[in-house]
Protein backbone atom coordinates (compact mmCIF):
# COMPACT_ATOMS: atom_id res chain seq x y z
CA UNK A 1 0.00 0.00 0.00
CA UNK A 2 1.05 3.10 -0.83
CA UNK A 3 2.28 5.91 1.48
CA UNK A 4 -0.69 8.45 0.40
CA UNK A 5 -3.42 5.49 0.03
CA UNK A 6 -2.51 4.99 3.73
CA UNK A 7 -2.60 8.65 4.76
CA UNK A 8 -5.66 8.67 2.81
CA UNK A 9 -7.17 5.32 4.85
CA UNK A 10 -6.09 6.67 8.01
CA UNK A 11 -7.80 10.22 7.39
CA UNK A 12 -11.45 8.54 6.35
CA UNK A 13 -10.99 6.51 9.42
CA UNK A 14 -10.50 9.34 11.76
CA UNK A 15 -12.88 11.53 9.32
CA UNK A 16 -15.48 8.92 10.33
CA UNK A 17 -14.91 8.73 13.57
CA UNK A 18 -15.60 12.58 13.78
CA UNK A 19 -18.69 12.21 11.87
CA UNK A 20 -20.06 9.56 14.54
CA UNK A 21 -19.19 11.85 17.43
CA UNK A 22 -20.99 14.69 15.25
CA UNK A 23 -24.21 13.43 15.48
CA UNK A 24 -24.91 12.87 18.80
CA UNK A 25 -23.10 16.33 20.07
CA UNK A 26 -25.10 17.99 17.80
CA UNK A 27 -28.16 15.96 19.11
CA UNK A 28 -27.73 17.43 23.06
CA UNK A 29 -26.94 20.68 21.30
CA UNK A 30 -30.38 20.65 19.63
CA UNK A 31 -31.75 19.50 23.24
CA UNK A 32 -29.85 21.93 24.96
CA UNK A 33 -31.07 24.80 22.95
CA UNK A 34 -34.40 23.03 22.12
CA UNK A 35 -34.13 23.13 18.56
CA UNK A 36 -32.72 20.45 16.24
CA UNK A 37 -32.68 23.12 13.10
CA UNK A 38 -31.13 25.95 15.44
CA UNK A 39 -28.17 23.12 17.01
CA UNK A 40 -27.62 22.68 12.69
CA UNK A 41 -27.67 26.23 11.96
CA UNK A 42 -24.93 26.81 14.57
CA UNK A 43 -23.14 23.62 13.79
CA UNK A 44 -22.76 24.71 10.20
CA UNK A 45 -21.54 28.24 11.54
CA UNK A 46 -18.88 26.75 13.43
CA UNK A 47 -17.82 24.92 10.38
CA UNK A 48 -18.10 28.09 8.60
CA UNK A 49 -15.80 29.98 10.08
CA UNK A 50 -12.93 27.55 10.76
CA UNK A 51 -13.44 26.97 6.71
CA UNK A 52 -13.21 30.76 6.14
CA UNK A 53 -10.50 30.82 8.67
CA UNK A 54 -8.39 28.43 7.09
CA UNK A 55 -8.72 29.02 3.48
CA UNK A 56 -7.62 32.67 4.25
CA UNK A 57 -4.80 31.26 5.90
CA UNK A 58 -3.85 29.15 3.49
CA UNK A 59 -4.11 31.78 0.81
CA UNK A 60 -6.84 31.28 -0.73
CA UNK A 61 -9.30 33.63 -0.02
CA UNK A 62 -9.41 34.99 -3.54
CA UNK A 63 -10.52 31.82 -4.94
CA UNK A 64 -13.79 31.57 -3.35
CA UNK A 65 -14.35 34.98 -6.06
CA UNK A 66 -14.32 31.82 -8.77
CA UNK A 67 -17.57 30.63 -7.43
CA UNK A 68 -19.77 33.34 -9.80
CA UNK A 69 -17.29 30.93 -12.58
CA UNK A 70 -19.14 27.24 -11.77
CA UNK A 71 -22.80 26.16 -12.54
CA UNK A 72 -25.15 26.67 -9.58
CA UNK A 73 -25.14 22.82 -9.25
CA UNK A 74 -21.87 22.66 -8.10
CA UNK A 75 -23.02 24.12 -4.83
CA UNK A 76 -25.94 21.62 -3.68
CA UNK A 77 -23.17 19.76 -1.59
CA UNK A 78 -23.36 22.23 1.33
CA UNK A 79 -27.22 21.54 0.94
CA UNK A 80 -26.57 17.99 1.15
CA UNK A 81 -24.20 18.71 4.20
CA UNK A 82 -27.56 20.53 5.59
CA UNK A 83 -30.29 17.52 5.54
CA UNK A 84 -27.41 14.95 6.75
CA UNK A 85 -26.88 17.06 9.79
CA UNK A 86 -30.37 17.32 10.57
CA UNK A 87 -31.26 13.60 9.85
CA UNK A 88 -28.18 12.62 12.21
CA UNK A 89 -29.22 14.43 14.78
CA UNK A 90 -32.95 13.91 14.79
CA UNK A 91 -32.13 10.32 14.35
CA UNK A 92 -29.22 9.61 17.02
CA UNK A 93 -32.31 9.58 19.84
CA UNK A 94 -34.45 7.89 18.25
CA UNK A 95 -31.93 4.86 17.14
CA UNK A 96 -28.65 5.63 18.83
CA UNK A 97 -25.32 6.36 17.38
CA UNK A 98 -24.80 3.18 15.95
CA UNK A 99 -27.49 2.40 14.24
CA UNK A 100 -27.68 6.13 12.81
CA UNK A 101 -24.06 5.76 11.82
CA UNK A 102 -24.27 2.30 10.25
CA UNK A 103 -27.57 3.48 8.01
CA UNK A 104 -25.35 6.63 7.34
CA UNK A 105 -23.04 4.23 5.71
CA UNK A 106 -25.38 2.09 4.16
CA UNK A 107 -26.83 4.76 2.24
CA UNK A 108 -23.47 6.08 1.39
CA UNK A 109 -22.18 2.89 -0.09
CA UNK A 110 -25.50 2.55 -2.23
CA UNK A 111 -25.10 6.38 -3.30
CA UNK A 112 -21.64 5.34 -4.25
CA UNK A 113 -22.17 2.26 -6.02
CA UNK A 114 -24.66 4.31 -8.12
CA UNK A 115 -21.92 7.10 -8.23
CA UNK A 116 -19.11 5.27 -9.05
CA UNK A 117 -21.20 2.72 -12.01
CA UNK A 118 -21.95 6.27 -13.87
CA UNK A 119 -18.87 7.86 -13.25
CA UNK A 120 -21.19 11.29 -11.96
CA UNK A 121 -19.42 14.47 -11.41
CA UNK A 122 -16.28 13.61 -12.88
CA UNK A 123 -15.20 10.87 -10.82
CA UNK A 124 -13.42 7.54 -12.32
CA UNK A 125 -15.99 5.00 -13.39
CA UNK A 126 -16.29 1.68 -11.96
CA UNK A 127 -18.84 -1.05 -12.86
CA UNK A 128 -21.07 -2.48 -9.97
CA UNK A 129 -20.05 -6.06 -9.27
CA UNK A 130 -21.09 -8.97 -7.59
CA UNK A 131 -18.19 -8.24 -5.01
CA UNK A 132 -19.08 -4.21 -4.35
CA UNK A 133 -22.82 -5.40 -3.80
CA UNK A 134 -22.15 -7.85 -1.38
CA UNK A 135 -20.01 -5.23 1.09
CA UNK A 136 -22.35 -3.10 0.71
CA UNK A 137 -24.97 -5.79 1.84
CA UNK A 138 -22.91 -6.70 4.53
CA UNK A 139 -23.36 -3.11 5.93
CA UNK A 140 -27.27 -4.20 5.36
CA UNK A 141 -26.44 -6.60 7.52
CA UNK A 142 -24.95 -4.88 10.22
CA UNK A 143 -27.71 -2.24 10.37
CA UNK A 144 -29.65 -5.47 11.24
CA UNK A 145 -27.48 -6.82 13.79
CA UNK A 146 -26.97 -2.90 15.29
CA UNK A 147 -30.65 -2.78 16.24
CA UNK A 148 -30.41 -5.81 18.25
Amino acid sequence: MGNQILAASVLMAIAGGMVASQAPINAALGRGIASPIGAATLSFGVGFVILVVATLLMGDGPNLLRVTKVPVWMLIGGALGAVYVVAALWSVPKLGVLTTTTLMIFGQMGAALLLDHLGAFGVAQSSISPMRILSAGLVAVGVILSRW
